[in-house]
């Protein structure tokens, strides 16, 4: 064990699909070394076998680009599955020694904020080829099964509705910690919005609706910034990220204010009223960090629709899911009471629980063991009760890891008061075989015509598919 006055080494693994998973991780960071922490980074899509990473980046985007309704049967397929399927299995197992490479000696824990690394690391727990407690950092206000791991110490949730789809889906350690974001995202006063409209070059008076599609801009962003245009409440204001031919369509419909890539969001966020989004990720946070009312609207599939539902659940960001519901719903959030309710509830996430260092503080300086027992997945109603310690410390934690913490903040939440609807239903499907090789048959012949391959195809099936065999044996080979 390091001496006691050494800094503490701890390894993050992110992945560079979009820019959510390693916003997270880059705030983490930040967070950690302010704190005194030496932080390993590391993108995970690099510690996949033979470049497997970057096609799964581009399977990704393709999926979102070309192939939405495909994405969401791949989603809904894959969302309450109890583990990957054998061929995703295979995959990862081909990052089992690059990942363990990432950890140096005197690292003390390894936090995620992407799921397959958690699958990785909590292989490698159980194993006990990794002997220091591996944490995942929840970056979606929705949980995917494939977020949670077995052998992982800990799960860390934003808010208790994530919190609460993370204990049904049988995860450890379930513990509510709060968001973080870049501190430069805070409330505008009038001079600094005045100010950011002119570096923007944006009309000084009219509402602004920011609309963003994250860093690859996909989703049915032309028709959203119509809809926006068009409702007479808000002038539309475009951020496309790195898709320039979106950004070159819209100035073609007449959209006058749209932007590729900003490295100024706070700034941006200041001088607009309120934000669109379709995605419910970390742009969302970010908004609600600076007082900005989010609401969802033409989401993409999968995740982007699953964390809209939890966010509306939470009162944090409403769903308008018909185009009639556009003008009145920005209208009460730019001129009603509702807005100044969501903007009051969006700081108070911020402000509710410390964030996620004071959990990793306390399991990096916790005794080392080298296996974790995992939770049995049972029936809700026959777990027991577990109480999620919203104080940003995992429930039995060390004693000296409490030091420093204020008394009033060490408070539990009892998890059958976060069985909130969107957590209810996340209860066990039963699906019929045969909708299940149908589906599997499917998604074989739309990943291989749009490019994609076998990384994809694991979610339609409870095994691979003969065509993938022989990728599957080469991956479980490989790095060995």
């Amino acid at each position: 064990m390091p001496h006691s006055d050494s800094p503490t080494r701890i390894t993050v693994i992110s992945a560079s699909m979009g820019a959510g998973h390693d916003g997270a991780a880059t705030e983490l960071t930040r967070h950690l070394t302010a704190t005194g922490f030496l932080v390993d980074r590391h993108d995970f899509l690099d510690l996949l076998p033979a470049r497997v990473g970057k096609l799964l980046s581009g399977a990704y985007l393709r999926l979102l680009t070309w192939a939405p309704a495909g994405y969401q049967r791949l989603y809904a397929a894959t969302e309450h599955e109890r583990r990957p399927n054998p061929a995703v299995r295979a995959l990862l197992r081909g990052a089992e020694r690059r990942t363990l490479a990432t950890v140096t000696p005197d690292t003390r824990a390894v936090v995620s904020t992407y799921p397959g690394a958690s699958q990785v690391l909590g292989a490698l727990r159980l194993r006990g080829r990794l002997a220091i407690p591996a944490l995942t950092y929840l970056t979606d206000f929705s949980v995917h099964s494939l977020w949670v791991a077995p052998g992982i110490d800990a799960h860390l949730a934003a808010h208790a509705i994530p919190a609460a789809q993370a204990h049904e889906q049988g995860a450890a350690g379930v513990t509510v910690t709060g968001p973080m974001t870049d501190p430069r995202f805070t409330p505008a006063d009038e001079d600094e919005r005045r100010a950011a409209r002119t570096r923007f070059g944006l009309p000084p008076d009219t509402p602004l609706a920011l609309l963003v599609a994250g860093s690859w801009g996909v989703g049915p962003v032309r028709e959203a910034a119509a809809e926006i245009l068009g409702t007479g409440v808000a002038l539309p204001v475009v951020v496309c990220g790195r898709n320039h031919a979106l950004a070159e369509r819209l100035r073609a419909d007449g959209i006058a204010h749209v932007h590729g890539w900003v490295d100024d969001m706070p700034g941006l966020m200041h001088a607009c009223d309120v934000l669109v989004q379709n995605a419910g990720g970390l742009t969302s946070l970010e908004a609600l960090a600076g007082g900005l009312p989010v609401v969802s609207y033409r989401c993409i599939p999968g995740h982007g629709q699953t964390n809209a539902a939890a966010l509306d659940e939470a009162g944090l960001a409403p769903w308008i899911r018909e185009p009639d519901q556009l003008a009145p719903t920005l209208t009460e959030l730019l001129h009603g009471p509702r807005g100044r309710a969501q903007r009051e509830a969006g700081l108070a996430l911020f402000t509710a629980v410390p964030g996620p260092v004071p959990a990793v503080k306390a399991m990096a300086r916790g005794p080392l063991s080298a296996t974790t027992i995992p939770p049995r997945r049972r029936p809700v109603a026959a777990r027991p009760a577990v109480a999620l310690d919203v104080s940003g410390l995992p429930t039995g934690a060390p004693a000296d890891a409490l030091a420093g913490v204020p008394s009033d903040a060490l408070r539990s939440v009892p998890v059958e008061a976060l069985h909130l609807p969107v957590a209810a239903r996340f209860a066990a499907r039963s699906r019929q075989a045969r909708r299940r090789t149908v589906l599997m048959v499917a998604a074989v012949a739309a990943t291989l015509s749009l490019g994609i391959g076998a990384p994809l195809a694991y979610a339609y099936g409870e095994s691979p598919g003969h065509h993938f065999g022989a990728l599957t044996h080469y991956l479980e080979d490989d790095d060995r």
